[in-house]
C-alpha cells in the first residue's frame, strides 16, 4: 500500500468506509495512518495473526458499473459500494453481478416495465442494455430458440424483496413478445392467473405489504415457432398456519379481507358474513370473478368458493364450553357453527359432536372419546386449515387446468418465484422448509457458476486451477439424509407418544459433537442450530412435530363429504398418485407433458395410509422434482434484495444489504470470479483502451502481438495474466494498476499542455499589458496637460461672466416684476366687464336658436317620413313591373326564339323535298341493271314502309306524352322561378332599407321607429303602412343620451362600400352568364350550319355521281360487273361512309330542334307523311337513318327531360331552404327587437349595428360563394366551348383535305382513291376486354422494378395505365373503367403482399401509384389541375367520368404503401443504427473502452460484421437513389428522408438512455460527429428543407447534454432552456446515467439533479421515457402534374404488351 490509496475499513454502522492512506506501508508495519472522507484522522491496526491488509478500493472510473465483475477489485465492500452508488445516485435498481441480476426493490414504482422498454430490451444481446429483469427474461427466450433447451429464471430473495413482481414482469415479457399460437389468448390467461395467486397466496408480514407465503414454479409452455401455448403452476409449502393465527402487525390472506370489504354486495347476502370493512390496497372480490371467469371457472363454482372461505371464518368464530378437564361441548344453536354448517351443506349435530369427541381404534373395538377444550380449539383449526388447503390446491388445479397447453409444447421457460433465506427471533418448521429449499438451490447456483468458469477457461485454453468454493452438501446431508433432522422427525411423528422434547434429544444424540453444522443453545434444551451457508439459525422445536404431522380428525372429514355440496366434495375426492418424472431427454429438453402437477403437500382427505405422509416427507419430494428440473433447464438468476425493513423509497441500509447479499449468493459469485482471473479483456478493446501507453514503434499489425510485448513491460508478473484466443484474463487488481498507468501518462500529458499554453498564455498577456500600459501613460499626460490648461481658461472666463450675469440678473427680475404687476391689473378689469357681456349676450341667442331648432327639427322629421313612404311605394310598385316584365319575357323566349331557330331548317327541309320531288317526276333512262337494282330498293322500302308507319304512330304518342310532361315542368319552372324572384326582390327591399339606417341614426328618438320597421318590414308588405303611424307616435320630448357621431358615420361608410360591392358582383356575375349563353347560340348555329352546307355538298355529288351513269347508256360500261361500275361503287361507298357520319351529326341536332320546337307548340301535332313520301324520301337509304336519329332523339329527349326535372327539383329545394332560412331571420329579427327594446338608448343603438354589420356580413359572403359557383359553371362552358371549337375545326380541316373524284374516261380505266386525313396519335391505348388481366399481369404482377428504372421513362406503367383509362372514358364505358381500376389496385395490392419486404418493389409502385393518382388529377378537368397544362395535355382531358372516388382510393393505397415503405426501412435501418451511431467510434482515440464484465457488450471496433456510421450513409445513399431513379416526387422523398432520420434519432436516443456506458462526454462528441455527418448528408441531396434535421434534436440535445458543463445554477438553467426537445424524464434519466470514461470528468451531483428537477417542475410533457420509434407521420402527396406528352410515350416490346394498340 502506498501513500493516497484509498481502502476499506471496517465499521460497525456502515459496514464499510472508505478512507484514505496517509503514509506508505512497509511489511512490518502494525499500523496504518488513516484519514477517512469527513477529514477525520486515525490508526487503523492490523490483525496480528492474519496480518490482512484492509481491502483497496477501486478507481473512480469504476464505479457505479453495470456488471460487478467488471470491477478491478473484487469483494464485499466494492460490491456493496457499487450497489449503493447505482441505487441512490443514479435511480438504478437492477445490477449484473456475473450470472446473477440483482434487484433492489425501490418501493416506488418506477417508468421502466411499459410496452416501449420490453420492445427496446427485445431481440437485444443482454450485455448490450443496461441490467434489468426484462435483459434476462429475453436471454432466456433468445437461448431457448437458439440451443433448443428448456429455461429456467430462479427469482429468490427475502420477503418485501420484489419476488413476486420481479417473476410478474419476467412472464410479462414473455407474453408481450412472444404472443399467442391460437385465439385462445394464453398469455392474458397466465397475467390474469397472477392475481388470483395472489389473493389466496399473499398476506401482510411485518417485512411485506404483500408478501407470498408460498412458492410457485410456473413453466411456460412454447410451440415450434415459439410462441405461448399454455402454462403449467407447481405450488411449495403454503403456510397453513396464517389461516388461524396471525402475528402482531400481520394479516391473514388477502382474500378474507376482500370478501369482508365484499360483504354488503347483493350476492354476498348469503354468506351472512355481517360486517363490511375497506382494506387498503385490496380489491374487492367482483375483480377477482372476473379472473376466474376469465380462467373459465364457472360462476357457481366462483361462488361455491367464497362460500367455502366465508364457512372458514364462522369455523373461526366457533367456541367451546368446557364441562371438565377431558370435555368440552359446542353451545346450543351457536349461530357460528349453524351459518358454518348451512354454508358447508352438513348436519348441525354431527359437526356439533365430532368438534367435541374423537374415535379411538384398538385391536379389539373401537371407542368414541370426549376430548378437552384446548384439543378441541387445535381440532377446529386444522380442519378450518386443512380446508383451505384443499381449497388452494383446487384453484391451482383448475388454473392449470385453463393454461394447459392444447397442442404438443417443444420447449418451456420457468419462473421460480421461492421465499429466500429467512431468520427471525422464533424459527419454527416453516423457516426451516424455506431454509432446507434455499441450501439446495444454492448448490446447484454453485454447481452451475462453477461450470461455467470452466467452460470459460477451457474456452480461451487457460491452465484450469481449482478453486475452492463453498460447498453446502454437508448443510444438505444434515437435513435430508439418512437419521438426519427430517428423517428423526418423520420417525417421532409415528411413535404413539412422540413429543417436540424427545425429538430434540434425539437430534441432540444423533449429532451433537458429531457434526459440525449442528450446534445446541447454551440456555435451551428445547432448540437446536444449524449453521446454513448464509448463516446460523436457531430453530425451536415445540410445534414442529404437529406441524409436520398435518393431523385432521377423520371423523370431522367424513361429516364434510357427506355434504350435499359439490365443490365441497371435490376438494376431498381420492387423488391419484403422481409418478415422479423420468430423466431428461438427450437435448436436455423436459416436455411439458411429462411434467404433471406436484403440489406442495398431500391432503388429509384421503386414505389413513395418505395420512401417514408427513408435510416434510412431501416437501423434500417436491423438493427433488423442482431440482431435477432445474438440473435439466439452462437456469438464470435474479437475487432480490430488500433495501431497508421501513419500506422507505430509495433508502439503502448496508447492514440489511450485505446480509442479503450473504445470503443470496452473490459474494459467493465474486469470490469465485476473484479466485481466478475476473478481469476479461478482448485484444481489440485492451489496445483500444490502453493505446496511450504504447509508442508508435510498438504498434505492429497483429494487435494480439502488440498486446502482448506491451503488457510483458507494464506487468512484471506474468502470473497476473493470461494470454487466451481471443482474450486477456487478469489477476485482480490488474486493471486499477493499468488504469493507474494510463491516468498518470495521461496526467503527464495535460500538465504538458497545461504547462505550455500556460506559458504561451501568460506572455501573450504580459505583452498586451506592457503595450497597453505605455498606451494609456501617453493619453494620460496629455490629458492631464490639456486639463490644466483648461481650466486656467476657464476660471478667467468665469470671473467676467458672473460680473455680467449678476447685472443682468438684478435687472431682468426688476423689470419681470414690472410688467407682470400692470398686466395683471389689465387682465383681471377686462376679464370682469367681458363676464357680464357674454352672459348677457348668451342668454338673448339661447331664446332665439331653440325658436328656429325646434321649427326645423318638425319639419325636418314630416320631410323624412314623407320621402321614406314613397320609397317603399316605389319599391313595391317596381317589384311587381319586375315580375309582370319577366313574365312577358318568358313569354316572348318561348315562341318567338325556337320560331326564328326553326325557320331556316323548315327551309331547307321544303328545299330537299321538292328537290326529290324533282327527281322523281323527271325521266331517267337507265339500263336494265340498274332498274333492277332499284326494283329491289323499292320493295325493300314499300317492306319497311308498313313497319315505319307503325312505330312512327307509337313514338309520336310518346312524343305526345313527353311534350306534355316537359310543358308542365316548364310551368313549374317559371312559377317557381317567379317566386325565387319575389323573394329576391323582397331581400333586396330589406337590404336597401338597412343601407339607409344612418337616417335614423342622426337622431337618438328616431332609433326605435327604425327598429320598429325593421321587423314590419320582416313580416311582410302590409306591415308598411304602419311605417308613418309609428313615426307620428313618437314623442319628441324624449330626452336621448349624446351619441359619437364620427362611429355612426364610419359604419355607414362602409354599408355603402359592402353594398355597392355586391352590387358589382352581381352585376359581373350576370354578364358572364350572358357572356356563356351568347357564346353557346353562337356555336350551336355554327355548327348547324356547317353541317347542313356539308350534307348539301354530298347530295351535290351523290346526284352528279348518278347523272353521270344515266348519261353513260353504254351497257358494257354501266354493266354491274365492267369495271366503270365497280370504280363508281366503290367512290359511292366512300361517299356514303362519308354521309352517314355527317347524318348522324344532323341528327343530333335535329333532335335539339325537335325538342325546342316541341317546347314551343305541345299541341301542334305532326304531320304524317304519305307512303310516297316515304318512298321518295327513301332514295338512298336515308328513311332508315331517319328512323334511327328518330330514336336517338327520344332518348336524348329523355335524358333531357330528366336532367331538368333533376335540377328543377334541386332548385325548388333550394327555394325551400332560402324560405326556411328567410322564416329564422324573421324570427331573430324580432327577438333582436324585443331585446333592443329593454336596453337603454346607447346600448340598443350598439346592439342594432353590431347585428346589422354580422348580417351584412354573411350576405356578402353568400354572394361572394354563389359568384364563385357561377365562375365554376362558366369555366366548364368553357371548357365545353373549346372542345366543340376543336371539334369544328377538324371538320373544316377535313372538308379542305378531301378531294373529289375526277371525271371518269373510257380508256385507261384507273382506280379513283379518295384521300383522307391521318389522325394524330391522342395518347390512348385501345385493348379488349378480355386481355384486361393478360395487361395486368404483364404490367403489375410480372414487372421487374429493377429493369423498369434502369431502361425505362419513370412511371411508364402508370402513364399506360392512364392511356387505357382514357380510352375507355373516350367509349364512354363505364364498366371497363370500373374493371381496369379496380383490377390494376387489385394487382399493386398481391405485388406488394407477395414482396413487400423488398425496398425497390414497394419503392417502384409507391412512385407509379403516386404518378397514376397525380395523372387522374391532371386530366380530370377541374381548372385547379390544369393551371400547368400544355393546351395539347388539356385536350387529353377525360370527357365522360368524374373518377374523384377512384383518385381516394388510389390515396389510401398509396398511403398505405408509403406506411409499408417506412416499415422496409425500418427493418433495413434497425440493425445498423445503434451499432452505427453509438458503438462504434468514428473518431477514433476519443473515447477509450472501459471493463464490461462478464456480460460482454458489442464490440465498438469496427470489424467485418459491425456496422458503421458509413455504412448508414451508404444505405441512405441506395434508398434515395433507388427513389430517384423510380421517379418518386421530391416532396415525397423529403418526407420519407424526413421518417428515416426519425427513426435514426428515436432509437439512439433510446439506446442511449438505456445504456449507461454510452453515457459520457466522449460518447456525446461522437454523437455530435456522427449527426453532423448526416446533416452534411442531407446539403449534398438538398434535402435540407425535409425536415429531417429538426427530427434529430432530441438526440442532438441528449449529445450536448452529455457534452455541457453540470455543476452551478446557471449550468442548470441553461440545461433547462437548451434541452426543449427533451422531456423532464429524459433529462433526468441522462443525468443520472452519466458515466465518466476517464478520471479527468467529474460526475453529476445529485443535488444538481435535484435543482434540474425543480425548475422543469412546470414543465408540461410526456412522462414517457422512451421516443415512439414505430411513429409515422402524417404523409401528403401534393400534386405534381407531368410534362411529358401522352402522345408521344412509346411502349417497348419488352413489356410483353403487343396486344393494346395506339388510338
Amino acid at each position: 500500500r502506498t501513500y493516497s490509496e484509498e481502502v476499506w475499513i471496517p465499521d460497525p454502522e456502515e459496514v464499510w468506509k472508505s478512507a484514505e492512506l496517509l503514509k506508505d506501508y512497509k511489511p512490518g508495519d502494525k499500523v496504518l495512518q488513516l484519514r477517512l472522507e469527513e477529514g477525520k484522522e486515525l490508526e487503523y491496526c492490523l490483525d496480528p495473526k492474519t496480518k490482512e491488509l484492509p481491502p483497496l478500493r477501486n478507481p473512480d472510473i469504476l464505479v457505479g458499473e453495470n456488471d460487478l465483475t467488471a470491477l478491478s477489485y473484487l469483494h464485499e465492500p466494492a460490491v456493496l459500494h457499487n450497489l449503493k452508488v447505482r441505487f441512490i445516485d443514479s435511480k438504478l435498481i437492477y445490477t449484473y453481478c456475473g450470472i446473477v441480476l440483482v434487484a433492489i426493490n425501490p418501493y416506488e414504482q418506477l417508468p421502466i416495465y411499459g410496452e416501449d422498454i420490453i420492445n427496446a430490451y427485445s431481440g437485444q444481446n443482454m450485455g448490450d442494455m443496461d441490467p434489468h429483469i426484462f435483459a434476462v427474461a429475453e436471454e432466456a427466450y433468445k437461448q431457448m430458440a437458439r440451443d433448443e433447451r428448456n429455461q429456467s429464471i430462479i427469482v429468490s430473495g427475502e420477503s418485501g424483496a420484489g419476488k413476486t413482481v420481479s417473476a410478474k414482469y419476467a412472464m410479462r415479457y414473455f407474453a408481450t413478445v412472444s404472443g399467442s399460437a391460437s385465439e385462445a389468448n394464453v398469455e392474458e390467461k397466465v397475467l390474469a392467473s397472477n392475481p388470483i395467486m395472489e389473493s389466496i397466496g399473499n398476506a401482510k408480514t411485518t417485512r411485506n405489504d404483500n408478501s407470498s407465503r408460498f412458492g410457485k414454479y410456473i413453466e411456460i409452455g412454447f410451440d415450434k415457432r415459439y410462441r405461448i401455448i399454455g402454462a403449467n403452476m407447481r405450488t411449495y409449502l403454503l403456510e397453513k398456519s396464517r389461516v388461524v393465527f396471525q402475528a402482531e402487525e400481520e394479516r391473514n390472506y388477502h382474500i378474507f379481507y376482500q370478501l369482508c370489504a365484499s360483504a354488503a354486495l347483493p350476492e354476498f347476502k348469503t354468506l351472512r358474513l355481517g360486517m363490511t370493512f375497506t382494506v387498503v390496497m385490496l380489491c374487492d372480490c367482483r375483480d377477482k370473478a372476473a379472473s376466474l371467469s376469465f380462467l373459465r371457472i364457472s360462476d357457481s363454482y366462483q361462488m361455491g368458493i367464497f362460500r367455502i372461505l366465508a364457512g372458514i371464518l364462522h369455523l373461526g368464530n366457533v367456541e367451546f364450553a368446557s364441562r371438565d378437564s377431558d370435555s368440552c361441548t359446542v353451545p346450543p344453536k351457536h349461530e357460528p357453527l349453524t351459518i358454518f354448517c348451512d354454508l358447508m351443506g352438513v348436519e348441525y349435530e354431527e359437526m356439533s359432536h365430532w368438534l367435541c369427541h374423537r374415535k379411538l381404534a384398538t385391536a379389539t373395538e373401537t371407542y368414541i372419546k370426549p376430548i378437552s377444550k384446548l384439543h378441541a380449539i387445535n381440532a377446529r383449526d386444522a380442519l378450518a386449515k386443512h380446508i383451505y388447503a384443499n381449497l388452494f390446491n383446487w384453484i391451482v388445479d383448475h388454473v392449470n387446468k385453463a393454461l394447459h397447453a392444447t397442442v404438443k409444447q417443444h420447449s418451456f421457460i420457468g419462473v421460480l418465484d421461492i421465499y429466500g433465506f429467512e431468520t427471525f427471533e422464533i424459527n419454527s418448521f416453516e423457516q426451516f422448509c424455506i431454509n432446507y429449499a434455499n441450501e439446495k438451490l444454492q448448490q446447484q447456483f454453485n454447481m452451475h457458476v462453477f461450470k461455467l468458469e470452466q467452460e470459460e477457461y477451457m474456452k480461451e485454453q487457460i491452465p484450469w486451477t481449482l478453486i475452492d468454493f463453498y460447498d453446502n452438501q454437508p448443510c444438505i446431508n444434515l437435513i435430508e439424509a439418512k437419521m438426519g433432522v427430517l428423517d428423526l422427525l418423520d420417525e417421532e411423528c409415528k411413535m404413539p407418544k412422540g413429543s417436540d422434547d424427545s425429538w430434540a434429544q434425539k437430534l441432540y444424540n444423533t449429532h451433537l459433537n458429531k457434526c459440525a453444522l449442528f450446534e445446541k443453545p447454551r440456555m435451551s434444551n428445547k432448540a437446536f442450530i444449524i449453521k446454513h451457508f448464509a448463516d446460523k439459525v436457531e430453530y425451536q422445536c415445540e410445534g414442529f412435530l404437529e406441524k409436520n404431522k398435518d393431523t385432521v380428525y377423520e371423523e370431522q372429514i367424513k361429516v364434510l363429504k357427506s355434504s350435499k355440496f359439490k365443490l365441497l366434495l371435490e376438494l376431498f375426492q381420492d387423488e391419484e398418485k403422481v409418478l415422479s418424472p423420468t430423466s431428461a431427454t438427450p437435448s436436455g429438453r423436459v416436455p411439458l407433458s411429462r411434467m404433471p402437477i406436484k403440489p406442495a403437500k398431500a391432503r388429509p382427505g384421503q386414505a389413513s395410509k395418505e395420512h401417514k405422509k408427513t408435510v416434510g416427507h412431501q416437501f423434500r419430494n417436491s423438493l427433488h422434482l423442482l431440482m431435477e428440473t432445474l438440473n435439466a433447464t439452462t437456469p438464470h438468476y435474479v437475487r432480490c434484495i430488500k433495501p431497508n425493513d421501513f419500506k422507505f423509497p430509495f433508502t439503502f441500509d448496508e447492514k440489511r444489504a450485505v446480509q442479503q447479499l450473504r445470503a443470496c449468493g452473490v459474494l459467493e459469485t465474486i469470490r469465485i470470479s476473484a479466485a481466478g482471473f475476473p478481469s476479461r479483456w478482448t485484444y481489440q478493446e485492451f489496445f483500444s483502451r490502453y493505446r496511450v501507453l504504447m509508442k508508435q514503434k510498438d504498434v505492429l499489425g497483429d494487435r494480439k502481438q502488440t498486446c502482448k510485448n506491451v503488457l510483458e513491460k507494464l506487468i512484471q508478473d506474468k502470473d497476473k495474466y493470461q494470454f487466451g484466443k481471443t482474450k486477456i484474463f487478469f489477476r485482480a487488481g490488474q486493471v486499477a494498476y493499468l488504469e493507474k498507468i494510463r491516468a498518470d501518462k495521461l496526467r503527464a500529458a495535460c500538465i504538458r499542455i497545461q504547462k505550455t499554453i500556460r506559458g504561451w498564455l501568460m506572455r501573450k498577456k504580459y505583452m498586451r499589458m506592457r503595450r497597453a500600459a505605455i498606451t494609456i501613460q501617453r493619453h494620460v499626460r496629455g490629458y492631464q496637460a490639456r486639463c490644466y490648461a483648461t481650466f486656467l481658461r476657464r476660471t478667467r472666463a468665469a470671473i467676467t461672466i458672473q460680473k455680467f450675469q449678476r447685472m443682468y440678473v438684478v435687472r431682468k427680475r426688476y423689470r419681470c416684476m414690472r410688467d407682470a404687476t400692470i398686466a395683471l391689473q389689465a387682465l383681471l378689469r377686462g376679464y370682469m366687464v367681458r363676464n357680464k357681456y357674454q352672459m348677457m349676450l348668451r342668454e338673448h341667442k339661447c331664446v332665439v336658436l331653440q325658436k328656429h331648432v325646434r321649427g326645423w327639427l318638425a319639419r325636418r322629421r314630416y320631410r323624412r317620413t314623407l320621402r321614406a313612404i314613397v320609397y317603399l311605394q316605389c319599391c313595391y310598385r317596381r317589384m311587381m313591373a319586375k315580375r309582370e316584365l319577366k313574365k312577358l319575357k318568358i313569354e316572348a323566349r318561348s315562341v318567338e326564339r325556337y320560331k326564328k331557330l326553326h325557320i331556316g331548317l323548315e327551309n331547307k327541309i321544303m328545299q330537299l323535298q321538292r328537290k326529290i320531288d324533282e327527281q322523281v317526276t323527271a325521266p331517267q333512262p337507265q339500263s336494265l341493271g340498274w332498274n333492277s337494282h332499284f326494283g329491289s330498293l323499292l320493295s325493300v322500302a314499300e317492306s319497311m314502309e308498313k313497319k315505319l308507319v307503325e312505330e312512327t304512330k307509337q313514338l309520336e304518342l310518346d312524343l305526345n306524352d313527353e311534350r306534355l310532361r316537359y310543358q308542365n315542368l316548364l310551368n313549374e319552372f317559371s312559377r317557381l322561378e317567379e317566386r325565387y324572384d319575389d323573394l329576391k326582390d323582397e331581400m333586396n327591399l330589406m337590404v336597401v332599407k338597412s343601407s339607409n339606417i344612418s337616417v335614423f341614426l342622426s337622431f337618438p328618438s328616431l332609433f326605435p321607429i327604425f327598429t320598429h320597421c325593421r321587423a314590419s318590414l320582416c313580416c311582410g308588405r302590409g306591415a308598411l303602412l304602419d311605417l308613418p303611424l309609428l313615426f307620428l307616435k313618437q314623442e319628441p320630448s324624449e330626452k336621448k343620451a349624446a351619441l359619437d357621431m364620427s362611429l355612426f358615420l364610419k359604419l355607414q361608410k362602409r354599408v355603402s362600400e359592402l353594398e355597392q360591392e355586391k352590387q358589382s358582383l352581381q352585376d359581373e356575375l350576370d354578364r358572364k352568364e350572358e357572356q356563356a349563353l351568347r357564346a353557346k347560340a353562337k356555336y350551336e348555329s355554327l355548327k348547324r350550319q356547317e353541317l347542313e352546307s356539308e350534307n348539301k355538298k354530298l347530295k351535290n355529288e351523290l346526284n352528279e355521281l348518278q347523272k353521270a351513269l344515266t348519261e353513260t347508256r353504254a351497257p358494257e360500261v354501266t354493266a354491274p360487273g365492267a369495271p366503270a361500275y365497280r370504280v363508281l361503287l366503290d367512290q359511292l361507298t366512300s361517299v356514303s361512309e362519308e354521309l352517314e357520319v355527317r347524318k348522324e351529326e344532323v341528327l343530333i341536332l335535329r333532335s335539339q330542334l325537335v325538342s325546342q320546337k316541341e317546347a314551343i307548340q305541345p299541341k301542334v301535332n305532326p304531320t304524317v307523311q304519305s307512303p310516297q313520301d316515304y318512298h321518295m324520301l327513301n332514295e338512298d337509304g336515308e328513311l332508315w337513318l331517319a328512323y334511327e336519329g328518330l330514336k336517338q332523339a327520344n332518348r336524348l329527349l329523355e335524358s333531357q327531360l330528366q336532367s331538368q326535372k333533376k335540377s328543377h327539383e334541386n332548385e325548388l329545394e333550394s327555394l325551400r331552404g332560402e324560405i326556411q332560412s328567410l322564416k329564422e331571420e324573421n324570427n331573430r329579427q324580432q327577438q333582436l327587437l324585443a331585446q333592443n327594446l329593454q336596453l337603454p338608448p346607447e346600448a340598443r343603438i350598439e346592439a342594432s349595428l353590431q347585428h346589422e354589420i354580422t348580417r351584412l356580413t354573411n350576405e356578402n359572403l353568400d354572394l361572394m360563394e354563389q359568384l364563385e359557383k357561377q365562375d365554376k359553371t362558366v369555366r366548364k362552358l368553357k371548357k365545353q366551348l373549346k372542345v366543340f371549337a376543336k371539334k369544328i375545326g377538324e371538320l373544316e380541316v377535313g372538308q379542305m383535305e378531301n378531294t373529289s373524284p375526277g371525271q371518269i374516261i373510257d380508256e385507261p380505266i384507273r382506280p379513283v382513291n379518295i384521300p383522307r386525313k391521318e389522325k394524330d396519335f391522342q395518347g390512348m391505348l385501345e385493348y379488349k376486354k378480355e386481355d384486361e388481366q393478360k395487361l395486368v399481369k404483364n404490367l403489375i404482377l410480372e414487372l421487374k422494378p429493377r429493369g423498369v428504372a434502369v431502361n425505362l421513362i419513370p412511371g411508364l406503367p402508370a402513364y399506360i395505365l392512364f392511356m387505357c383509362v382514357r380510352h375507355a372514358d373516350y367509349l364512354n364505358d363505364d364498366q371497363k373503367v370500373r374493371s381496369l381500376l379496380t383490377s390494376t389496385i387489385n394487382g399493386i395490392k398481391k405485388v406488394l403482399k407477395k414482396r413487400g419486404d423488398d425496398f425497390e418493389t414497394v419503392s417502384f409502385w409507391l412512385s407509379n401509384t403516386c404518378r397514376f393518382l397525380h395523372c387522374l388529377k391532371q386530366y380530370s378537368g377541374e381548372e385547379g389541375f390544369m393551371k400547368h397544362n400544355t393546351p395539347r395535355q388539356n385536350e387529353h382531358c377525360l370527357t365522360n367520368f368524374d373518377l374523384a372516388e377512384y383518385r381516394q382510393v388510389l390515396s389510401d393505397l398509396a398511403i398505405q404503401i408509403y406506411q409499408q415503405l417506412v416499415r422496409v426501412l425500418e427493418n433495413i435501418l434497425q440493425p445498423m443504427i445503434v451499432s452505427g451511431m453509438l458503438e462504434h467510434e468514428t473518431i477514433q482515440g476519443v473515447s477509450g473502452v472501459k471493463p464490461t464484465g462478464l456480460r460482454k457488450r458489442t464490440s465498438s471496433i469496427a470489424d467485418e460484421g459491425t456496422y458503421t456510421l458509413d455504412s448508414i450513409i451508404r444505405q441512405l445513399n441506395s434508398f434515395h437513389s433507388v427513389m430517384c431513379q423510380h421517379g418518386m416526387d421530391p416532396e415525397l422523398i423529403k418526407q420519407v428522408v424526413k421518417q428515416m432520420f426519425y427513426i435514426i434519432g428515436a432509437i439512439t436516443l433510446n439506446n442511449l438512455l438505456l445504456r449507461k456506458d454510452m453515457c459520457s462526454w466522449s460518447k456525446g462528441m461522437q454523437i455530435r460527429y456522427n449527426v453532423s455527418q448526416l446533416e452534411e448528408w442531407l446539403r449534398d441531396k438538398n434535402l435540407m428543407n425535409s425536415g429531417a434535421k429538426e427530427t434529430l434534436e432530441p438526440l442532438i440535445q441528449a449529445a450536448q447534454l452529455l457534452q455541457v458543463k453540470k455543476k452551478t445554477d446557471e449550468d442548470a438553467e441553461a440545461i433547462c432552456s437548451m434541452c426543449n426537445a427533451l422531456t423532464t424524464a429524459q433529462i433526468v434519466k441522462v443525468l443520472n446515467l452519466y458515466t465518466p470514461v476517464n478520471e479527468f470528468e467529474e460526475r453529476v451531483l445529485v443535488s444538481f439533479i435535484r435543482t434540474i428537477q425543480v425548475r422543469l417542475r412546470d414543465r408540461k410533457d410526456s412522462p414517457q421515457l422512451l421516443m415512439d420509434a414505430k411513429h409515422i407521420f402524417p404523409v401528403t402527396f401534393p400534386f405534381n402534374p407531368s410534362s411529358l406528352a401522352l402522345e408521344t410515350i412509346q411502349i417497348p416490346a419488352s413489356l410483353g404488351l403487343g396486344f393494346i394498340s395506339r388510338v
